[in-house]
């Protein structure tokens, strides 16, 4: 890959709450040694207070606002190379799809109904699934969000019934061609 201005070079992972974001993130950092950039938890640090806080106090447009400012930041031209793990509702914002781009491989974790209530049903740190009806909302987000997703990604994983290995190692051979313009 040829160093210099405005060359993707991150491996960014987008998707919908519980799609393995963070567990998919933590694997590759552990293969290549990127720094891993978790955007929820960075801007949890950032602002004193868990994103549940924030919703409750700011709103989500105030969050929406953080994300950007820290995608701003993380596709500066002499960033260095990282895995990025985006919060589910990053892809909403039109600028924010274009600034996932500039910052390198874009993959879409995705996973069943089922399986993101599953994995998120124990947690009360999820602002929005805060509701009578938790499948319903994420139903509703799912449809709303997916032509997003499809629209920012270069490569789309199902996670269903895969490992954090297998996953990373399917990831690391797509973006080896990405990166090396064999795309």
């Amino acid at each position: 890959m040829t160093e210099g201005v405005n060359v993707p070079k991150s491996i960014v992972l987008i998707g919908f709450m519980g799609s393995g974001k963070t567990t998919v993130g933590r694997e590759l950092h552990q293969r290549l040694g990127y720094p891993l950039v978790d955007m929820d938890h960075l801007i949890e640090q950032r602002a004193g207070k868990p994103i549940t806080a924030i919703f409750a106090e700011s709103g989500e447009d105030a969050f929406r606002d953080m994300e950007t400012a820290l995608l701003q930041e993380l596709s500066a031209p002499d960033a260095p190379r990282r895995i990025i793990s985006t919060g589910g509702g990053v892809v909403v914002r039109p600028e924010n799809r274009e600034l996932l781009h500039q910052l390198g491989y874009v993959v879409w974790l995705h996973a069943p109904v089922d399986t993101i209530l599953e994995r998120t049903g124990r947690n009360r740190e999820r602002p929005l699934l805060h509701t009578e009806d938790p499948r319903a909302k994420i139903e509703a987000l799912l449809e709303l969000r997916r032509p997003w997703y499809q629209a920012t990604a270069h490569q789309a994983v199902d996670t269903e019934g895969l490992d954090s290995s297998e996953i990373a190692t399917g990831i690391l051979e797509s973006a080896r061609y990405f990166f090396t313009g064999h795309v």
